[in-house]
C-alpha cells in the first residue's frame, strides 16, 4: 500500500518535505517513523488524515501521514 508522508519542522532537516512511501498491507505509524529513521523523542504530533494518533494507528492505502516535532509559542 502507500501513503503520504508529510515532514514538518527540524524532521525534514536532511530528509524531505513530502514523499508516498510504499507499505506493507496492516502497517502501522510507528513502521513509517522506523522507515525513514525518524528520532522517535522528537515525533511529538502524528496525525493521520488529519486526526491526531497514537503510533500504533493501523493505516490504509491513500492515507496522509503527518509528523512534526514539538512546538511552542506564546
Amino acid at each position: 500500500m502507500d501513503v503520504n508522508v508529510k515532514l514538518f519542522g527540524d524532521l525534514r532537516e536532511g530528509r524531505f518535505e513530502q514523499q508516498i512511501t510504499h507499505l506493507e498491507e496492516n502497517s502501522r505509524v510507528i513502521d513509517v517513523i522506523k522507515k525513514h529513521n525518524l528520532p522517535l523523542d522528537k515525533v511529538a504530533i502524528c496525525l493521520v488524515n488529519s486526526n491526531n494518533v497514537e503510533f500504533e494507528q493501523v493505516l490504509q492505502n491513500g492515507d496522509t501521514v503527518a509528523f512534526s516535532p514539538p512546538v511552542g509559542g506564546m
